[in-house]
């Protein structure tokens, strides 16, 4: 024995009825009809016009109450409801407790609404929080530009000035300007190098109106590569990297 369903042909509500039973009786509009029927209409509903007559409940007649759960619930209610809009103002289909209705499956309003609004409160905490850094930044290497030639000037020795440079480039970056590349027409002493370093780091404090120590600077000149933070210098002998910066001084 097994249970199948169907769906009713007067109210359009899902049918429950034993495989071996030759009729079926809906347990909403008690309407009692052949269970093929009910099995066929409920794979194709397209065209049938379901009346919503009365009927009187059947006395011993069999009822089965169960909810199925079937992989194609969902496509199976948005066909009933295709099928309930096609219906005149007189014969619409009754609502079925034991069906999925197409508004089941829709997220719900506010459930979209909250969403939406949880989504502008993180961009704008995002952007409160980039907006600053960003402004702050493009300041702070501005007002550097604008007196970096001190850090070359401050730098000459009676062997080396730097003002005799056929060119002194640099390219200043990093969220508090703390890394700087630096790339020399000649050569310099790591003496030099260090005073490089010690100046930029001073200017840096001067316009950020905080010390601090993070700074890391590379030099680039001819024949040598200068690499200088707050713990010392290292050099490299190699094939020069030529540098492209944004911003050039002489």
């Amino acid at each position: 024995m097994a249970t199948k369903q169907g769906m009713c042909r007067n109210c359009g509500s899902l049918v429950m009825f034993d495989d071996r039973d030759e009729l079926c009786e809906c347990v909403f509009c008690n309407c009692v009809f052949p269970a093929k029927e009910a099995a066929e209409l409920l794979e194709n509903p397209d065209g049938h016009e379901f009346k919503n007559e009365k009927f009187e409940k059947t006395e011993g007649a069999k009822h089965y109450y169960s909810n199925p759960v079937m992989p194609d619930v969902v496509e199976k209610a948005v066909q009933r409801d295709k099928v309930s809009k096609t219906q005149t103002d007189t014969a619409k289909l009754k609502p079925n407790e034991f069906e999925i209705s197409p508004n089941d499956v829709k997220a719900p309003k506010k459930l979209i609404i909250g969403m939406a609004a949880g989504a502008l409160v993180v961009v704008a905490i995002i952007m409160a929080i980039a907006l600053p850094l960003y402004f702050n930044r493009k300041a702070l290497k501005q007002a550097i530009i604008a007196d970096i030639g001190n850090v070359f000037d401050n730098a000459d020795t009676e062997e080396t000035s730097f003002t005799n440079f056929d060119y002194k480039q640099f390219n200043i970056y990093g969220l508090s300007c703390q890394y700087v590349k630096l790339g020399l027409s000649d050569e310099i002493t790591e003496d030099q190098a260090k005073t490089l370093y010690s100046n930029y780091a001073q200017l840096r404090t001067e316009k950020r109106g905080e010390e601090s120590g993070e700074v890391e600077m590379y030099i680039y000149t001819p024949d040598t590569i200068f690499f200088v933070t707050k713990d010392g210098i290292t050099t490299d002998v190699q094939t020069p990297v030529e540098i492209m910066p944004a911003e050039t001084t002489k």
